[in-house]
């Protein structure tokens, strides 16, 4: 004979509730006993002493800045197109056809 199992079976798992230790110093917002002065309260450490604006240097470096910025956005649209050329060359060349290379026309004087 064998042992009569009853409905309720041992193998099903415990519930273990979790609890936290403390609370947590990231918590938002903090609890009125923690809050305090914040580090970032106090400014004046990190301002500085009024100085003449120099006008004529900050327009000489805006305007190296929009050279540069143009310089590289040319270089950029150049390397695009040379390699749009390239794969359009690629492309032909591996579909099979032997005549890919365009020869540019020259018009006759006379």
């Amino acid at each position: 004979m064998t042992p009569d199992r009853s409905s309720k079976s041992d193998d099903g798992g415990r519930i273990i509730r979790f609890r936290p230790r403390g609370t947590a110093p990231w918590r938002w917002p903090l609890p009125l006993s923690q809050r305090g002065k914040w580090p970032g309260e106090d400014f004046a450490k990190y301002e500085q002493a009024e100085t003449e604006d120099d006008y004529r240097h900050r327009m000489k470096m805006n305007m190296l800045g929009l050279i540069v910025t143009i310089v590289l956005m040319s270089a950029g649209a150049w390397l695009f197109a040379t390699l749009a050329g390239i794969q359009k060359n690629q492309d032909c060349y591996l579909s099979g056809r032997r005549n890919c290379m365009s020869i540019p026309h020259e018009t006759q004087r006379g």
